[in-house]
């Protein structure tokens, strides 16, 4: 992270001057004629990380930003403002209990983005299509039949009850245009031009991978109204920059450090403080020894002090794990575990002794060999309050000072989420959204794929007990079967909550910004609702 003196403020203040009046002539460079607009009818948003990949529904990157810059572009069959859901594709839905089904009645006045109509053919291939090619972060096997009813009724009968439906999955999945993909046989990689026809209120004008930058324009036949800015563009830029950038209104929204909220209220900037959605966690792969055994996992968890952590590298600035992954503001939170694993380094030796392992000098060893591990961690994390290389440093000293030497490893962030979806690790420290969606969010994070997972499915309690919750559709019965889930988890810890970090972001009100309830799409905890760029 770049820290400015005063004696470059002059210098910053021009590059940044040059660098945005570049982005307005093109973004990435390759932008035509029709990207010259007035500054007045651009939304500018910056973030610090970037690339999230090509924004189509199968090449952007599965976190929540490369979720949010696809959904400008498609459309699902429901939304979701700050309130809870609101029709989209669908003008308006039912649920018939007594078959277990959805009726989508669609909007007949939807288009895609060449003109032709969204019809009931398009629901019905999408749904066909993630059968053979799934979307990466949803799961449709509870969907036993999709039908059409008439010209503008889709039809949805579910296998079982299941309770996350609406916002897991109707709320979730783009819907594609069928005159489109249906020849297409390795959607990730189509990067055509006519994979990013959808049917949502922007179009993508330009993609710049090396910069991290987008640029869209505005559909004026998108059947929800037109959008209130000509053109929406994301770019990459450092905290320092962005906020010298939002005081000279040449960006519209970024995310701010806590010490900024005061002075940037000061100047008339607008601050939205986010729920406790995102999370911060040591990811253990409990497949290797010696963190295949409970109690070393166990230990560990007693050995980290995480509200030390937060005090020390965040400047308290979150709020501290729940062993039950659950965070302590929500709903569903189970607050009979706020007491587990408090710090305490002697119940982490008891431990380590009972396992085996002797306290000889600095270090615990084993059959003559020192207790030592690799902890990977993120480089440069550029998102303030992520887990990165500060977060790893007062982590390897604490183990250290409690006797397990740690050799601490750096990498680039998308290297990391891979090395632990591919078991390539040992211990990492990792974080993502998607908290404060249904709590569904729990089965993805526990049993489900992907670097967000803890892929643990040694527990047989834990994995019925995941699978009923998702069958009832009462949500008292369904928050006491949570408690227990956190409980069982929280006794096995395959991975530990460290933190829920208490985020902020500046924004200029030229649009009427707010958090999605349950967040947007699969549960992205980001004020970027594209519902908030039109009329």
């Amino acid at each position: 992270m770049v820290n400015l003196t005063r004696n470059k403020h002059i210098l910053v203040a021009t590059l940044l001057a040059v660098c945005l009046t570049l982005l307005v002539l093109g973004c990435g460079g390759s932008a035509g004629p029709d990207s010259l607009v007035a500054q007045d009818q651009v939304y500018t948003i910056a973030d610090a990380t970037g690339d999230y990949g090509f924004p189509s529904p199968f090449a952007h990157y599965s976190r929540g930003p490369g979720y949010i810059r696809m959904s400008m572009i498609f459309d699902t069959l429901l939304w979701k403002d700050a309130d809870g859901y609101v029709p989209a594709l669908a003008a308006k839905w039912d649920y018939l209990a007594s078959e277990n089904a959805y009726l989508f009645h669609l909007n007949n006045t939807a288009t895609w983005h060449d003109g032709k109509k969204v019809t009931v053919d398009d629901v019905l291939f999408t749904f066909d299509y993630l059968k053979k090619f799934p979307y990466q972060t949803t799961n449709i096997s509870m969907i036993k039949t999709v039908e059409a009813i008439d010209s503008s009724t889709v039809k949805i009968t579910l296998s079982h009850p299941h309770a996350p439906f609406l916002d897991q999955v109707a709320g979730t999945i783009p819907i594609l245009p069928r005159h489109i993909w249906q020849n297409i046989t390795n959607p990730a990689q189509f990067r055509q031009p006519e994979a990013l026809i959808g049917s949502g209120p922007f179009k993508l004008v330009d993609y710049n991978k090396e910069q991290g930058s987008y640029l869209y324009e505005a559909y004026e036949g998108y059947y929800q109204g037109n959008p209130k800015f000509k053109q929406l563009k994301f770019i990459k830029m450092n905290v320092e920059m962005a906020t010298a950038a939002l005081k000279q209104h040449q960006i519209d929204i970024t995310q701010i450090p806590p010490e900024l909220v005061k002075p940037l209220e000061q100047t008339g900037l607008k601050i939205l403080t986010m729920p406790h959605d995102w999370i911060a966690k040591l990811v253990i792969n409990h497949q290797q020894e010696p963190f295949n055994s409970t109690e070393f996992r166990q230990a560990l968890a007693y050995a980290i002090d995480r509200k030390a952590l937060i005090d020390t590298t965040l400047r308290g600035q979150a709020l501290p794990g729940n062993p039950g992954l659950i965070p302590p503001d929500s709903q569903w939170y189970n607050p009979a575990l706020a007491e587990m694993y408090l710090y305490s380094p002697d119940s982490a030796g008891k431990l380590l002794a009972k396992l085996g392992y002797n306290k000889s000098g600095s270090y615990w060893e084993k059959n003559g060999q020192p207790l030592e591990i690799e902890l990977l961690v993120t480089a440069k994390a550029g998102i303030p309050g992520s887990p990165g290389e500060r977060q790893g440093e007062f982590i390897k000293v604490q183990l250290e000072q409690f006797g397990i030497k740690v050799n601490l490893k750096a990498l680039e962030g998308k290297t990391l989420d891979n090395r632990i979806n591919e078991g390539e690790f040992e211990l990492a420290l990792n974080g993502h959204g998607g908290l404060g969606a249904d709590p569904d969010f729990l089965t993805n994070m526990i049993v489900g794929k992907g670097f967000n997972s803890a892929h643990y499915h040694q527990n047989q309690t834990l994995t019925t007990l995941l699978a009923k919750q998702a069958s009832l559709m009462d949500n008292a019965a369904r928050k006491q079967l949570f408690a227990e889930i956190q409980t069982v988890f929280a006794a096995d810890v395959p991975a530990l909550a460290l933190y829920y970090p208490t985020w902020y972001y500046a924004y200029s009100n030229r649009a009427n910004l707010y958090f999605t309830k349950q967040g947007i799409g699969s549960g992205a905890p980001i004020p970027l609702n594209k519902m908030s760029f039109v009329k």
